[in-house]
């Protein structure tokens, strides 16, 4: 009988690499002539996986997401591993922007990829464990087709696919 051959759906965020493109957002944040006196704030939390941004309006805290933004591309990491929340407004009339990093998949997403993938028709043999679905199937070609296929696809966050043997 032949091998089976797999590999892991999984989402997940270099947290080192999202501090260093936060501290480089944060010193372009002091250096940029019309951002320099504008009093916005950016903050990281690495356990929450959290970023917060305040500004004295919400288009100035807009330019420091795009700056934030723009650096993150630059690091290797998905702009939709990031999700930003509405803008909240705080005292002194300022604007509070608060954005989420994914990291992992939830349940919910986890059974809509498994059912996706069930609806190819493709012999693949998935498997939920944990915060990511292992995939294995006898054909290389088959696992190639399934990640092709998850690609395109769009679950409101990054995908990676690791361990394939």
């Amino acid at each position: 009988m032949a091998k089976e051959n797999s590999f892991d759906i999984v989402s997940q965020v270099d947290m080192q690499e999202v501090d260093n493109a936060f501290q480089q957002a944060r010193k372009e944040l002091t250096q940029r002539y019309d951002l320099k006196d504008s009093n916005a704030k950016v903050e990281l939390d690495k356990q929450k996986h959290e970023m917060t941004v305040e500004a004295p309006s919400d288009f100035v805290a807009g330019q420091v997401i795009d700056i934030i933004s723009s650096k993150l591309v630059r690091r290797g990491i998905e702009l939709g591993a990031v999700q930003w929340g509405d803008p909240q407004s705080i005292s002194g009339g300022n604007v509070r922007r608060e954005g989420h990093i994914i990291s992992g998949i939830d349940k919910d997403t986890l059974t809509a990829i498994n059912k996706d993938l069930k609806a190819l028709k493709l012999k693949i043999k998935t498997q939920i464990e944990g915060d990511k679905i292992r995939v294995s199937s006898q054909s290389r070609d088959t696992l190639q087709d399934v990640i092709a296929h998850l690609r395109e696809a769009d679950f409101g966050q990054p995908l990676q696919f690791v361990n394939y043997r």
